[in-house]
């Protein structure tokens, strides 16, 4: 078994995104303009370390000369040990601030102390010490943390201080033959030159830096792009070595070899499952072989229905040390590719009915037309019962046929009534109380109008022919006890706009509750099994969604459980509601 990584390590798919807001101006500030962990931090602390080794070796020389042969002064010890506080004093507390300025504060308690510091040094001489080499720090450290003018301008303080003390010190009246002023010359030109040189080299490494940086920060932005794409693909993706080692697996292909994240590591083995192992023999076949274009596999999970994939492989080139490429595993659901093909058969097949209804109409009206007429002369009641048969079955047809060319409005009708306001209670009365009086349902029917005054952008129409279906379906399965069905509407607070259809029949079975709102498909001989599904077709049309679910009512102080078809209205603009205003149910 392989062993997991720890919870905190992230795979390649689901690596930490950047935030949302986070603008390619914002990364360059953070790559750029924030030093703290940086080249240039790191040497920003390595110079501000070397001046506290510097100061502390210093105030060691001193103390030594001042016990030792008492020829260091008093006001020196003191001075080097307030260096050393200043240096200690930088190291801690101060920051690194943007590179490439042309003046920064921070000059002055650095290179600018350094000067004045090592200024009274060369004041100050004793036993001959030489403190030109020192000024070498302070040249550095401006060349390479400022700008090219701060580098020359520390560079010609550090000269000035040279050639001062070759002033003060010098004995030769002849100044121009003296060799100490070829030497201060030489260092001086020494010092210019060095600022120069390394205020150049300074500036091309920062900007390799910049530009370093900006190319990670584009490709971490790629790479969070690329990882987001994975990850949300239908289709699963897995990385897979040379030992049928998964690398890394996007959710799909987690949900498609019903590995759970919880339960499986990161990181597994094709081999730990013997479901997998047909995704293991086409990983070593692309190994050994070369990649696979396409092959049709079969997953037969222990407790769960079997998947059916159709598997293509691609093969990273081999790495530059030896180690052999990944093996990238694209899987696709077989399941989804012939839903699809389902739903374009359907429709295909609903054009064809529209056609077909649409041609049997007119034979249709003249086969009922001729057997009306035929039954006036009939006397016979046998021959009475076949004309009724025949009136009763082409009556069906027609519904059959006003269904599916239904279908076939609704589908083309695009923009028929969606800019209709109606108020939904008032409608819904309307509606219900018709339809009691045609069904003699007025004692069985119980309407609950909870909804005053809202306004819902929907057809009157269509809002007709929905609630109308709905309630032809209540009837045929309600009892007959007062209150079996139930009309009721309501506002969600901060939602939408419900309305509901309940009745007190029997629980559906899952199959016919699975497949409730598709075309054809019910549970009846003699039905057409297309009413749900243009009650559907009509509220997506509308920007609503009709659903169904098994809820009690209080019927007589006990629970009454019964099926229920709500539609969720979308409220029109400026529309608004008094209470009582009620949750979802």
């Amino acid at each position: 078994m392989t062993q997991a990584r720890p919870a905190d390590q992230s795979s390649w798919f689901n690596s930490a995104r950047m935030p949302s807001g986070l603008s390619s101006k914002l990364t360059l500030e953070t790559d750029l303009g924030n030093p703290e962990d940086s080249d240039f931090a790191r040497l920003w602390r390595a110079f501000m370390t070397a001046r506290v080794m510097i100061a502390l070796s210093l105030l060691s020389l001193y103390l030594f000369l001042y016990f030792a042969s008492h020829t260091a002064p008093a006001w020196l010890l003191i001075l080097s040990a307030a260096y050393l506080v200043l240096t200690l004093a930088v190291r801690l507390l101060a920051h690194p601030r943007r590179q490439g300025r042309h003046f920064d504060g921070q000059w002055l308690y650095t290179a600018g102390a350094d000067l004045g510091f090592f200024g009274l040094l060369f004041l100050q001489q004793i036993n001959s010490l030489n403190f030109s080499p020192l000024l070498a720090l302070p040249v550095l450290m401006a060349a390479i943390l400022g700008s090219r003018a701060l580098a020359l301008g520390t560079a010609a303080l550090a000269t000035l201080l040279l050639l001062g003390f070759t002033v003060r010190s010098t004995s030769s009246p002849d100044w121009a033959g003296s060799t100490e002023w070829a030497q201060t010359a030489l260092a001086g030109a020494g010092l210019l030159v060095l600022g120069w040189l390394i205020s150049h080299l300074a500036g091309r490494l920062a900007r390799e830096e910049r530009t370093a940086r900006r190319n990670r920060a584009e490709a971490r932005e790629q790479s969070m792009v690329n990882n987001m794409v994975i990850e949300t693909l239908s289709d699963g993706v897995l990385v897979v070595d040379a030992h049928c080692v998964v690398r890394a697996a996007n959710p799909a292909a987690r949900l498609i070899l019903n590995s759970d994240r919880d339960v499986t590591p990161p990181i597994f083995n094709l081999d730990d499952n013997p479901a997998w192992s047909q995704l293991a023999e086409i990983a070593h076949m692309s190994f050994v072989d070369r990649a696979v274009d396409s092959a049709q596999i079969v997953l037969r999970h222990a407790d769960l229905q079997s998947s059916h994939l159709q598997v293509r492989t691609l093969l990273t080139p081999s790495l530059h040390d030896g180690r052999r490429g990944l093996c990238v595993m694209f899987l696709q659901d077989m399941r989804e590719m012939e839903a699809q093909l389902r739903t374009e058969k359907l429709a295909a097949m609903g054009r064809m009915s529209a056609a077909v209804a649409h041609e049997i109409r007119n034979p249709l009206a003249a086969i009922s037309q001729a057997n009306a007429l035929l039954e006036e002369e009939l006397e016979k009641p046998e021959h009475r019962r076949l004309s009724e048969m025949v009136r009763q079955n082409a009556q069906r047809l027609g519904h059959i046929v006003d269904d599916v060319l239904s279908i076939a409005r609704v589908q083309h009708q695009v923009d028929d009534g969606l800019d209709e306001v109606v108020e939904l209670n008032s409608c819904t009365e309307v509606i219900c109380r018709d339809w009691a009086q045609q069904n003699g349902a007025g004692a069985i029917l119980d309407i609950q109008l909870q909804a005053p005054e809202v306004h819902v952008q929907f057809s009157r129409e269509h809002l007709r022919r929905v609630l109308i279906n709905l309630l032809d379906n209540a009837l045929r399965y309600a009892s007959r006890s007062p209150k079996a069905i139930e009309v009721k509407t309501h506002v969600v607070r901060d939602g939408p706009v419900m309305l509901a259809v309940w009745s007190d029949g029997a629980a559906m079975e899952p199959t016919v509750r699975r497949h409730l709102f598709e075309p054809f498909f019910s549970s009846e001989s003699r039905s057409t099994g297309l009413g749900l599904f243009i009650c559907r077709e009509l509220c997506e049309r509308h920007a609503s969604s009709i659903s169904y679910e098994r809820s009690p009512r209080e019927r007589e102080n006990k629970p009454v459980d019964g099926n229920e078809f709500f539609l969720s209205l979308r409220r029109a603009p400026g529309s608004f509601s008094r209470p009582p205003l009620q949750d979802l149910p």
